[in-house]
């Protein structure tokens, strides 16, 4: 019996740094091991924000990766201004209330004239590609994973055309997501986005998530068939010699401007104050691209002694930081449409060893998955007293060399326990 070959489209691939990255760059690796051989088709020449060589290593020495040119659009906002075009292709939007002319003018164009997405212009030239690739390789079944949805429409037209099995793959919502508020749409933009979205959930055979509060919010929308497939970790190499000295609170990955817990630098300048000892013992990392936004908050509460800026390592580094930190930061904003998000970093800070401290919206997915393996603690913004006391609770563990996570369960979230359920929704069609 010979393997089921499958395509899939997907704009994030090595050298794209973050955690988009790393969802498809691990199902490749062990789709084999179940009977699927994986084709990846991406961009030739993407404008990738943040870029990690180290993860090129990581691509399978026999996975057939097809590349075609793109036109990114980000090139020519460059034109108005390098930065900021930067700055919102990167996903970090700067604040309301600080933005600049060129800031709110680039943020009106990406959201009106670039529906669903910066991508789109590369849904047309991919869907006369893929139609003769696929009858050529006697390809069945097809993957689009968004964001950007663009590729979602790639999908969509390719069903159309050849009947082929589709799966849509949303690593993150469409329309709920928390920065479609930001991007200023009109009321026929928002209009347009959220049909777009409905036909790709009436017409796709298999929706694959990775919330329950997605497939929720989805059942609403269409019957198709809806899997929660997580992010989850793999296995790695990496091993540090001790933990830090100090007592570290780290935060990996992007901190955008509406993501600012200032319950919490609230709650570590009253400690520095009230407490000498953890004032000279304490430090917060932060590992990653930060907003302005964010340091300045940092900073007006008087904690600028004990920032450190790291900027953005690769995914080797950003493991070690997990390992070696005494605490582990994880923040959401406090919304309704956060509470599907669950960022890919968890599961690595779940396996890290390193206790994680959340804090984010009641109810949410990440909180479900915190409690429920052990792995630390969650709180709501509203809750600074009990943060305060957790805080204190760990740094006295962390004095008498007792500060480490317990986890349980976590087995499920493994890369190759998560590529198993994908193979069998696979095989199944």
């Amino acid at each position: 019996m010979t393997d089921k070959k499958v395509l899939i489209i997907t704009y994030y691939w090595p050298p794209a740094g973050g955690p988009g990255v790393q969802r498809w760059l691990k199902f490749t690796k062990y789709l084999p091991e179940f009977g699927i051989t994986p084709i990846v088709y991406c961009p030739e020449n993407p404008n990738y924000p943040i870029v990690d060589d180290s993860l090129l290593d990581e691509i399978p020495k026999d996975l057939a990766v097809i590349k075609r040119p793109i036109k990114e659009p980000y090139k020519f906002a460059k034109i108005l201004s390098s930065k900021s075009a930067k700055t919102i292709s990167s996903g970090v939007i700067p604040d309301k209330k600080k933005q600049s002319l060129v800031e709110r003018l680039l943020l009106f164009i990406r959201g009106n004239f670039f529906i669903p997405d910066a991508r789109k212009n590369w849904i047309k030239p991919s869907v006369s590609f893929l139609s003769d690739y696929i009858q050529n390789n006697n390809i069945e079944t097809i993957i689009s994973t968004g964001p950007p949805h663009s590729l979602h429409l790639i999908g969509l037209k390719l069903k159309k055309e050849l009947g082929v099995n589709w799966v849509a793959d949303f690593r993150d919502p469409w329309t709920t997501i928390g920065y479609h508020k930001s991007l200023k749409l009109l009321k026929s933009s928002a209009a347009k986005h959220h049909q777009l979205e409905l036909n790709v959930l009436q017409n796709a055979d298999q929706i694959v998530v990775t919330s329950h509060h997605t497939k929720r919010e989805f059942e609403a929308k269409t019957e198709r068939p809806i899997t929660v497939i997580t992010n989850g970790y793999d296995s790695n190499n990496i091993t540090v010699d001790s933990k830090d000295s100090k007592f570290t609170l780290s935060h990996i990955g992007s901190l955008l401007s509406e993501r600012n817990p200032k319950v919490l630098w609230e709650v570590l300048s009253e400690l520095m104050k009230e407490n000498e000892t953890f004032k000279s013992s304490f430090e917060l990392n932060l590992v990653g691209v930060v907003s302005d936004t964010i340091i300045n908050s940092i900073k007006s509460y008087g904690l600028e002694d004990v920032l450190n800026l790291i900027g953005y390592v690769n995914h080797d580094e950003a493991i070690a930081f997990q390992k070696k930190s005494q605490l582990l930061l994880l923040i959401e904003i406090d919304s309704e449409d956060t509470k599907a998000i669950i960022p890919g970093k968890l599961f690595e800070y779940m396996v890290s060893e390193t206790p994680i401290l959340a804090i984010g919206p009641r109810d949410s997915d990440v909180e479900d998955i915190i409690k429920s393996t052990n792995t630390g603690t969650y709180f709501q913004y509203d809750e600074k007293a009990k943060l305060k006391t957790q805080i204190l609770e760990c740094f006295e563990a962390y004095k008498n060399d007792g500060l480490k996570s317990y986890p349980i369960g976590l087995q499920k979230y493994s890369r190759k326990a998560l590529t198993e359920k994908l193979s069998q929704l696979l095989h199944s069609l």
